[in-house]
């Protein structure tokens, strides 16, 4: 027997992920920094230990969803909790009818990944000079979606909400990709009672930090979320990364105590470097540096960026003692390049 391959997966490439590269300290996937205090991932542990793996988790996280919601301030009706944000991109190009997505570069590549998936064409609106949203209602006819990053990755700028605004008027389905949201003390979750075409994505993966665990999830009206709801399978988290969601939502204090941590150190390494970096509401900066090469040399590993952004870097905000040594070696390339 002959296998039969999907021609659309032929011709799709694997999803570019940055090679793992030896370095000392790695800012160079938009990680939170610090892993849980002893004490409190002690704490979680000891509940992890109580759960049966011969069990199946809940089919659907309500409990998780719940918390959530209260945290938002929503109904568990309006929240949807998937494997990490990624997961949910693909899910609601299934929901939805139309012949082509709409992206703004430079953006998170996963987009494309998901479009490419399900066989359908990518339209690219690139964002202006000062990464400002340009004219994608120009393309909302038939579009099954159009993404929004804000603050966007990887250059760091949030949209302004009266943007976001214009663009749900279109009536097409909006993806509001709000992953790095808690560093820019500000968000658009709110709009999903008054837009029923608009899809916030949220994450556990960056101010939480529970990146290893692969937890997300996406809020929207509740007749929206019915049907993201549909496409889900049952059982599809496990029992694990639920416990953890659940255990840093009663945690919020020290999850509000490493965002404010992380901004300030957001804020002194802009100050350092403000000729060369573009301001930023996530908890990374892009810089005009082509400085990779030379801060791998130095052990610091960082996200080197192509295309529009060819020569640039994009800095993940670490510990104070790896901004230190960054900053260091930063000003030493600067120093040398100006030679």
């Amino acid at each position: 027997m002959i296998m039969r391959i999907r021609s659309s997966i032929t011709r799709l490439p694997r999803a570019e992920v940055p090679p793992e590269v030896p370095a000392r300290i790695h800012l160079d996937k938009n990680e939170n920094p610090f892993d849980l205090p002893h004490g409190l991932k002690k704490e979680l542990f000891e509940e992890l230990s109580e759960i049966p793996l011969n069990r199946y988790p809940p089919a659907y996280p309500v409990e998780l969803e719940e918390k959530i919601a209260e945290h938002l301030g929503l109904s568990h009706e309006n929240v949807i909790v998937a494997n990490g944000s990624d997961e949910l991109i693909g899910l609601i190009l299934k929901v939805f009818d139309g012949g082509h997505i709409v992206i703004s570069s430079p953006t998170f590549g996963m987009y494309d990944f998901f479009a490419a998936l399900e066989g359908i064409k990518v339209v690219d609106v690139p964002l202006g000079g000062n990464f400002e949203l340009g004219d994608v209602e120009a393309h909302a006819e038939g579009a099954r979606a159009i993404f929004i990053c804000s603050p966007n990755n990887p250059t760091g700028n949030a949209q302004p909400r009266e943007r976001v605004i214009e663009v749900l008027e279109t009536g097409a389905p909006v993806v509001l990709d709000e992953a790095y949201a808690e560093f820019a003390r500000k968000s658009n979750i709110d709009l999903v009672k008054d837009y029923d075409n608009l899809i916030v994505l949220r994450t556990f993966s960056k101010a939480f930090g529970l990146a290893g665990v692969r937890l997300g999830y996406a809020v929207a009206s509740e007749e929206t979320a019915d049907y993201l709801r549909r496409v889900i399978p049952p059982f599809s988290v496990n029992s694990l990364s639920l416990k953890a969601g659940e255990f840093m939502l009663e945690h919020l204090d020290y999850v509000q105590h490493v965002i404010r941590y992380i901004i300030e150190e957001r804020e002194r390494l802009y100050r350092e470097f403000k000729e060369y970096s573009y301001p930023s509401e996530a908890n990374f900066l892009l810089m005009r540096l082509d400085a990779h090469d030379f801060l791998l040399k130095k052990g610091i590993a960082v996200k080197k960026l192509d295309r529009r952004l060819e020569g640039h870097i994009r800095v993940t905000v670490g510990r104070k003692d790896e901004n230190n040594e960054l900053v260091s070696a930063l000003r030493e390339f600067i120093n040398l390049t100006a030679d």
